[in-house]
C-alpha cells in the first residue's frame, strides 16, 4: 500500500471514529479536547458536529488554516505534558471527549507518550466520556471499545470512562 493509500484510510478511520464519538457522548455533558490542532482539519470537523460544545485545543504552536484556529481563549501553547497539569486542575471530569492526535510513525515513542500523558488525562475525562486516539492506552481503567465498522483494528483506538456504580 502506497503512503498516500496509508494517509487516506487513515483519514477515513479518523472521520469514522470521531462520528461515533460525536454521537456516543449525545446527552452526556462536558467539553471536547483536542489534543494536536495541526492544520486544524480535525477541529473543523468537532465544531461542525459539536456546535453547542466548548473545544479546548492543545499544541504546541499554531499552523491551522486561518478559517480553522481556535478562540484564544479555547487553545493552550506548549507542550502537552508541560500544560496539561495545570489545565486539569480547572477542568476535573469535565471532557465528554477528548481526541487525542499525538502519535507518531515511531512506537516507542508513542508507547512513552501514552504512558506519560495517559495518567493526565484520566481526572479530566467525564464518566461515560470517550477518547479516540491515535495511540494506544494502557492501564488507565478505561474500557476499550471496538472500531466503527471499516476501521481495521489498530488504526486508531477507542475508550470510554465507565459510569460509577
Amino acid at each position: 500500500m502506497s503512503r498516500l493509500d496509508s494517509f487516506i484510510r487513515r483519514m477515513q478511520a479518523q472521520r469514522a471514529c470521531l462520528d461515533w464519538a460525536a454521537r456516543a457522548i449525545a446527552g452526556l455533558p462536558g467539553d471536547v479536547m483536542e489534543l494536536g490542532l495541526g492544520n486544524g482539519r480535525t477541529y473543523d470537523h468537532l465544531r461542525e458536529k459539536l456546535p453547542d460544545r466548548a473545544i479546548w485545543v492543545f499544541d504546541r504552536r499554531v499552523a491551522a488554516h486561518p478559517a480553522c484556529i481556535p478562540p484564544g481563549d479555547r487553545m493552550v501553547l506548549g507542550e502537552v505534558l508541560e500544560t496539561m497539569p495545570g489545565f486539569v486542575a480547572a477542568h476535573r471530569d469535565g471532557m465528554a471527549l477528548i481526541h487525542a492526535d499525538l502519535g507518531s510513525g515511531d512506537d516507542a515513542a508513542n508507547r512513552a507518550l501514552a504512558a506519560a500523558l495517559g495518567p493526565l488525562l484520566v481526572p479530566v475525562l467525564a464518566p461515560g466520556g470517550v477518547v479516540v486516539a491515535n495511540i494506544a492506552f494502557a492501564g488507565l481503567g478505561w474500557q476499550e471499545l471496538p472500531e466503527p465498522p471499516r476501521v481495521s483494528p489498530g488504526r486508531y483506538y477507542l475508550y470510554r470512562r465507565p459510569l460509577p456504580g
